[in-house]
């Protein structure tokens, strides 16, 4: 229990949590918060379905509900570093930007090889170049390199 309240001290972003007062409202907006966060794992997947956003919306309303859910969900090890590094400006990593980029046409290309109408194969082709384009346009983080000498 120490460590957590030590990890709390030194993230800045905890002490954001507004807590509201009514039990009923604050449960409707755990619920809600849930909710994004599993909209939020299926855009990791789902390639037109971003993630950080709804991540993002799930962590404003845990804010405002429970301090266990915001906690867990900013220190979360497959999504947490998303809303951190938004908050921060700091961007995404190489590795998620090829992940992403690729995973998006290949779903893609699959879509409009099975859709046979030209308008909404056109229309997906413009969606995964403007979607391609913002990931591209997001900044990069650089990764430290680690030492495999020891690995």
């Amino acid at each position: 229990m120490k460590k957590k309240e030590e990890n709390q001290k030194q993230d800045k972003y905890f002490y954001r949590v507004h807590k509201i007062q009514n039990k009923l409202v604050r449960v409707t907006l755990i619920i809600t918060g849930t909710f994004f966060v599993a909209i939020g794992v299926l855009g990791i997947f789902l390639p037109l379905l971003p993630t950080t956003p709804f991540l993002l919306i799930a962590a404003a309303l845990y804010a405002r509900s429970s301090e266990r859910f915001y906690y867990w969900l900013l220190h979360n090890r497959w999504f947490g570093g998303y809303i951190k590094n938004y908050r921060e400006g700091k961007g995404i990593s190489r590795k998620v930007k090829i992940w992403t980029i690729s995973l998006l046409w290949i779903t893609i290309i699959f879509s409009i090889c099975t859709v046979e109408i030209v308008l909404v194969r056109i229309l997906l082709f413009l969606i995964a170049a403007a979607v391609s384009i913002h990931i591209i346009s997001i900044r990069t983080i650089r990764q430290k390199k680690r030492n495999r000498q020891y690995d």
